[in-house]
């Protein structure tokens, strides 16, 4: 089922998603209608926290591929790439953005058996992505101060931005020296 996508300003963006613990048929459905909506908006990826569900979950569609991941943990690589990315929550923005280049990402799917994704390039930008929308992070805090103004001076500027300006955190993980 295709289902709303929170967009930024929204509280749940900013929370950290609680681990999976029922591997149940409810969450079979969260990670449909979590690949029903990401494939409707289009995107290459969505997390549960971007359609107000705060689990950690996410899905991906990259390169004809699509995949999901549950309670995901990262070791990235220390090579880095710089390349444009954007969000579902934050539509029409598309700004270059510092990510790891690969990425091993383990976690479980949706039955609770062990899964490993290794991506490089646009799959680990996916994969680090949805990740820190778990962790209430959003790719604007990964951005350097200049590229940060620029962003939000765009998305001010939008016709869906609310009143409200967001709060803008640093992420928990790595980020080699951005996200100041």
């Amino acid at each position: 089922m295709i289902v709303p996508i929170r967009l930024l300003g929204d509280p749940v963006l900013r929370s950290r998603a609680t681990e999976v613990v029922d591997y149940d048929k409810e969450l079979r459905r969260l990670v449909q209608d979590l690949t029903d909506t990401m494939l409707d908006a289009p995107g290459a990826g969505l997390a549960a926290p971007q359609i107000g569900v705060g689990l950690r979950v996410f899905t991906w569609y990259v390169d004809g591929e699509v995949g999901h991941l549950v309670n995901p943990t990262l070791t990235l690589s220390d090579e880095v790439q710089d390349g444009p990315e954007g969000c579902l929550s934050i539509p029409g923005l598309v700004i270059d953005c510092q990510r790891a280049l690969s990425v091993v990402a383990h976690g479980f799917d949706m039955h609770g058996e062990p899964l490993v994704v290794e991506g490089s390039e646009r799959l680990a930008r996916a994969i680090q992505h949805e990740t820190d929308h778990l962790d209430g992070v959003l790719f604007l805090d990964r951005l350097d101060r200049e590229a940060r103004r620029t962003a939000m001076k765009e998305i001010r500027e939008s016709d869906w931005f609310a009143a409200e300006q967001p709060t803008i955190r640093l992420s928990p993980h790595a980020t080699g020296g951005l996200g100041r």
